[in-house]
């Protein structure tokens, strides 16, 4: 009988904390407040259908057969059109050239990508305290040594603590590899860099020769003003920059992107070619057709006015049901305010635990993902993660109300 020997790599892997802690919210009727998914609201799904009846009849020959392994190449132009134009309206040029993008299956494949690039057994990265679970999932395989770095609500504390960048970089007997960053909006917290500290980050980085790794799926979901440029655009050689499509038009097409440094991109596009050999063509001709005129500049400001109208909605329901949680708070439930994205980042209050209250809060009819697993190491049991995205008004309201009473049941 054949036995099978699994690579050392494979016992690194571990099934997604989230995932399986968030089977105890899959009962009916439960309000989750725990998914990471876009709303299915904003699928464009008749602009696709034109575009897949347009794409079928007039490019069906390519679309449906391999295609090169870098991308579809007026997608490519387009994203480099587009990430130059935001850039400038924050008021840093970048010029970036089609050449340097790679388009992937998803952009959790770019973090797979550079793993495989760039880390070795025992090699050092730095990620933000906490950081996105599903990056440290990539990495996990190529068996790296995982640091967190201080951060605070402006994000990455560049130095001043004992955990700062500056340490961090300095602290370890290898050169860290990268530090991977979410500056806008950021999974898990909803926290935003500021300019202040992007261009402290950034100088601190190119001085201690320290690559970076900025992912930015969040990044055109801002309410009210625009997110400083990004932290690429001041050093794109001494930066690889991932952007997604999964938020602004539909994840199931499993379409990401990276912008990748000259010294780099030969090896990512190899291991891209590994990995899938390219992503599928159908998929980027149909996007290319839908974003191409002036329909997403329109269609991202609906998203944005749905998901503004849901966050305040939360942030109303928790002011009402812990109203006072700035006087006095290590007895009430805390809370940030993001300025985009999906998430919104909270604190339980002293003597409770995010992980044990969970099965209480699904007894009461609402889930929540518990915040620890989003750390490197250790991580804070009382922090908890929303999403105010994907639940209806209404039901964010009742959701915050069961918490608030599922709290006070454990207190």
């Amino acid at each position: 009988m054949s036995q099978w020997t699994l690579a050392q790599r494979a016992h690194k892997m571990n099934p997604s904390v989230i995932r399986e802690i968030l089977k105890v919210t899959e009962r009916p009727g439960i309000i989750s407040f725990a998914g990471g998914l876009p709303s299915s609201k904003t699928f464009p799904a008749a602009e696709f259908k034109a575009a897949c009846d347009y794409v079928l009849t007039h490019d069906a020959s390519s679309a449906l057969q391999y295609s090169a392994s870098e991308g579809y190449a007026p997608l490519r132009e387009l994203i480099a059109r587009q990430l130059g134009e935001t850039s400038a309206a924050a008021g840093l040029r970048w010029d970036v050239d089609p050449a340097s993008i790679l388009i992937t299956t998803g952009s959790q494949q770019g973090l797979d990508l550079v793993a495989k690039v760039l880390v070795d057994a025992g090699s050092r990265v730095l990620v933000e305290s906490p950081t996105y679970l599903g990056a440290i999932q990539a990495f996990t395989p190529m068996e790296p040594t995982i640091v967190g770095v201080d951060s605070d609500e402006y994000g990455v504390l560049p130095d001043g603590t004992p955990g700062s960048l500056r340490h961090q970089i300095l602290s370890g007997a290898d050169k860290a590899r990268f530090m991977y960053l979410l500056p806008n909006f950021q999974n898990p917290t909803g926290r935003t860099m500021t300019e202040e500290r992007r261009a402290a980050v950034s100088a601190l980085a190119a001085e201690q020769g320290l690559p970076l790794l900025e992912d930015n799926p969040y990044g055109d979901l801002w309410f009210d003003q625009a997110p400083p440029a990004p932290l690429t655009a001041r050093n794109p050689e001494g930066c690889l920059y991932l952007g997604s499509f999964s938020k602004v038009l539909a994840p199931g097409l499993r379409l990401g992107y990276m912008v990748a440094p000259k010294a780099l991109m030969p090896k990512l596009l190899q291991a891209k070619q590994a990995a899938d050999l390219h992503s599928p063509s159908f998929n980027q001709r149909a996007a290319y057709e839908v974003m191409k005129g002036d329909f997403l500049p329109g269609h991202i400001q609906s998203i944005r006015a749905l998901y503004k109208a849901q966050r305040d909605a939360m942030l109303e329901s928790l002011a009402e049901h812990f109203p006072n949680a700035q006087q006095d708070p290590e007895h009430n439930l805390t809370w940030n305010h993001p300025d985009g994205g999906m998430f919104l980042w909270a604190r339980l209050p002293a003597g409770l635990n995010a992980v044990e209250l969970l099965p209480k809060a699904v007894d009461a009819g609402v889930a929540y993902v518990p915040g620890a697993p989003f750390f490197a190491t250790g991580g804070d049991p009382r922090s908890l993660r929303f999403s105010f995205v994907t639940p209806s008004v209404d039901e964010i309201r009742r959701g915050v109300a069961a918490l608030a009473q599922a709290i006070k049941q454990a207190q």
